[in-house]
């Protein structure tokens, strides 16, 4: 595995390994590596010969009275499991590289509507700062393919918006949650959960299982149970910002004729804010 912190690196290696026609594909992640990523990368070499990843914790994408400072940083452990993974370049780069005329000053993407909608509507900016960054990220590495995974539901329907809409040559691939034995989706943010925090946290994920179960009997979306499970979110002492189904073509409001559905939480348990998603569907 290479690793390069540049620009003029990380394009000439990525020019050098391409050699032949290979095709690249590219996963990027904020570091602080788990399984959810390494199934990330094992997915990336379905669909490419070369598989290349950034580790960046991105300050554009965190609020400022968000866990920037406090993010957990780990490079030495993911540098050895990327390379355990087969990965053939990694990217490292700094603020300064990312950004070399300063953050305030950088040009902004922002794909509007949806930005603002469910976790946008509880963190401002954030969706601007992920589809800046991707963008830039895409642009430097100028993958044939990039792989995001489905419980960030929402950005990687506003990254494949922002694709289509710039028309980038590149496709995005959306892979499975992976969890716990107990249903708890992996995240970064888990270790902020304490003894018990974390088995209150696998009820996220059963009350969104509930929820799709009762939409599925009964063939349709009511609001009651939506705020049925929120009310069982609250019991269990979650603090919830919501609790939603939408349809999965474009996180729109279901109508009755739509079939193929996804419900989304997101709710904090101590300092700790917690994402999922069920996708779902019915005849």
């Amino acid at each position: 595995m290479i690793t390069v912190d540049g620009v003029a690196g990380l394009k000439e290696q990525i020019a050098r390994l391409r050699q032949g026609g290979k095709r690249v594909a590219f996963v990027p992640t904020l570091g602080n590596l788990h399984a959810g990523h390494i199934h990330l990368m094992q997915e990336a070499r379905n669909h490419a010969q070369i598989v290349a990843a950034s580790v960046y914790v991105n300050p554009l994408q965190f609020g400022p009275n968000e866990d920037f400072d406090a993010y957990p940083r780990t490079p030495a452990h993911d540098k050895v499991a990327l390379l355990a993974a087969g990965v053939n370049v990694l990217f490292m780069p700094s603020d300064a590289v990312m950004y070399p005329r300063g953050r305030g000053a950088h040009t902004v993407v922002e794909v509007p509507g949806l930005s603002e909608d469910l976790c946008g509507a509880f963190r401002p900016g954030h969706f601007r700062g992920v589809t800046t960054v991707v963008h830039r990220l895409l642009t430097l590495v100028a993958p044939d393919v990039a792989i995001f995974g489905k419980k960030d539901y929402q950005q990687l329907m506003l990254i494949r918006l922002m694709v289509a809409d710039l028309g980038m040559p590149v496709e995005i691939v959306g892979v499975d949650t992976v969890r716990e034995a107990d249903g708890l989706a992996l995240s970064s943010r888990n270790h902020y959960l304490s003894a018990s925090e974390r088995q209150t946290a696998p009820h996220l994920y059963e009350t969104l299982c509930h929820l799709r179960d009762r939409v599925s009997r009964h063939g349709s979306l009511t609001r009651e149970a939506e705020e049925a499970a929120v009310e069982d979110l609250k019991m269990r002492g979650f603090r919830v910002d919501y609790v939603s189904v939408r349809r999965q073509s474009d996180l729109a409001a279901p109508q009755p004729e739509d079939r193929r559905l996804v419900a989304l939480a997101a709710a904090w348990l101590g300092r700790t804010r917690l994402i999922d998603n069920v996708e779902f569907g019915f005849e």
